[in-house]
């Protein structure tokens, strides 16, 4: 078995929305997870409330075409994985938590756990009912009373077990599809650049397994979320920007961003 190439080095999903409303009542990090499973996990996350809010607070996700398994320390026998979604994702919090997350790189978790992408697309699902072996994992090994450096290595130790009990298989016309996505940063037109040796069904069956989508939509998030690494809706109020990112109008620009964001271009500057 082996890969093409490494996602991690061609895509790297980015969660803007928790830099813009972190403060120093709510906190948000990202560690990466150890050198031989960085090809599978992007990263290990965590968001906590340092003391009890006035208010319950309100967590955006937007699209990054990953899939996450997440809990909360303080409740560890409920444990969720959420799966690819074609627009943002609110989350209404309580006034103290204390979430750790999983965020697997697209393909890879399908690749690991043998789980079609497409049942989790658009969905938040208790994890005990997708994979019931994570969750009594997580159930039994973790507590309030751990650090984040002390979760890191629980979940380095156990996913390395899991890479290494897996028998992965990798489609390589698949990963070269993605590989074409990726570097186009998603601008393709996916009837005539995904000229892989598959046809357009036949590779649309092997993204919504993998990446729990087709490859247009999949390469629309891959192209947004450029956007906002780059911050090249920067001149979508002067009506600048929208021709670079591959739309014919203003107007499909911004409904395509505020999709995914949750907010207008105008609104995130």
């Amino acid at each position: 078995m082996e890969n093409q190439f490494n996602i991690r080095e061609l895509y790297a999903p980015l969660q803007p929305t928790v830099v813009q409303t972190a403060d120093a009542l709510v906190t948000y990090q990202e560690v990466l997870p150890d050198t031989n499973l960085q090809p599978f996990i992007y990263c290990y996350w965590e968001l906590k409330t340092s003391t009890i809010l006035s208010r319950p607070f309100s967590y955006r996700v937007v699209a990054d075409g990953c899939i996450d398994i997440f809990f909360d320390l303080n409740r560890v026998r409920e444990s969720f994985i959420m799966g690819f979604c074609n627009k943002y994702v609110t989350f209404d919090l309580e006034t103290s938590f204390h979430y750790v997350g999983i965020r697997f790189l697209p393909s890879m978790f399908p690749n690991l756990f043998k789980i079609s992408a497409l049942e989790l697309n658009n969905r938040v699902e208790p994890l005990e009912i997708i994979v019931p072996q994570v969750g009594q994992f997580i159930a039994s090994h973790f507590s309030p009373a751990l650090s984040f450096p002390d979760i890191k290595s629980l979940l380095d130790v156990y996913f390395t077990t899991v890479v290494s009990e897996m028998n992965l298989s990798y489609d390589r016309r698949l990963y070269r599809a993605i590989e074409i996505i990726f570097k186009k940063d998603g601008l393709v037109n996916t009837e005539k650049d995904l000229d892989v040796g598959l046809s357009s069904r036949q590779l649309r069956r092997l993204f919504e397994y993998y990446i729990g989508t087709t490859q247009k939509t999949f390469s629309q998030v891959v192209r947004f979320q450029r956007m906002i690494k780059e911050n090249q809706f920067k001149d979508a109020k002067a009506g600048k920007s929208f021709l670079d990112q591959g739309y014919y109008d203003q107007a499909h620009f911004i409904k395509d961003f505020k999709t995914f964001y949750g907010l207008t271009p105008k609104k995130v500057l």
